[in-house]
């Protein structure tokens, strides 16, 4: 069997990959807390879950994804939304400063000179 590991990084692409989660889990039975809840109508959501999550304990089922962000306000914001229960807490990678003021580091030397 396949797995497959998703990584999502910055603003935009984490907010694509948490839309992606959703879906991801609606066609797989899995709600946002993380257990099968599927509609017992396709065999297909059990058999290719484990594709996208690894199963925990207790029956829940974690995406086997990478978050990653120079800054913190887009992982609060997929914690705090309708699936934010669904990663681990290792599944984030951020940082404490963006990188949104980068370009204006590099051109206010040069204004001075």
């Amino acid at each position: 069997m396949r797995e497959i590991l998703h990584i999502q990084g910055g603003q935009c692409g984490n907010q694509i990959g948490s839309k992606f989660w959703e879906v991801i889990c609606d066609e797989h039975g899995v709600d946002p807390t993380g257990r099968y809840k599927g509609d017992g109508s396709s065999d297909n959501q059990l058999e290719r879950i484990n594709v996208y999550f690894n199963e925990a304990s207790g029956g829940r089922y974690v995406p086997r994804a990478v978050l990653m962000d120079l800054e913190p306000g887009t992982m609060d914001a997929i914690r705090s939304g309708h699936y934010g229960q669904i990663f681990r807490p290792d599944n984030f990678v951020f940082g404490q400063s963006g990188a949104g003021i980068t370009g204006l580091k590099g051109i206010i030397p040069r204004a001075r000179s």
